[in-house]
């Protein structure tokens, strides 16, 4: 019995081997056009105060929104050259001002103690509502 030949790779093998690297580089490829692709006019900025909508403004307009909450609370949400970041908290531990810049649909700041959230709703150009990281 030759067992060197069972455990040799068969052309079978390099066939789904040539398919699962297609599959992955075609992924890749459709992932990075999406990020590439840009906004569009379709996403929102929705901020969220004790689960109430208090603003809801446009990506692609720079604007600062200070949401004012109750004991001080004060959040500063900026909109800046079709990014969102909170610039300010009042939060003792600042973790939503560490979350950085978000550009995407289904993107999210959010700030606990103070109790606001910060999210992108709508489409992007390739109709996507959200891109994993």
């Amino acid at each position: 019995m030759n067992d060197h030949k069972a455990n040799a790779p068969q052309r079978g093998d390099f066939l789904l081997i040539g398919v699962l690297i297609a599959v992955g580089l075609a992924l890749t490829a459709f992932v990075l056009l999406s990020r590439m692709g840009g906004q569009s006019d379709d996403l929102t900025v929705v901020i969220r105060q004790d689960g109430q909508v208090v603003a809801s403004l446009p990506l692609d307009e720079d604007t600062v929104y200070t949401v004012q909450g109750e004991d001080d609370a004060v959040n500063r949400v900026v909109i800046e050259d079709g990014v969102v970041f909170m610039e300010e908290a009042s939060c003792p531990d600042r973790l939503c001002v560490k979350q950085g810049k978000i550009r995407y649909a289904g993107d999210s700041l959010i700030c606990l103690p103070n109790r606001v959230v910060v999210e992108i709703t709508g489409r992007d150009d390739l109709g996507l509502d959200a891109v994993a990281k």
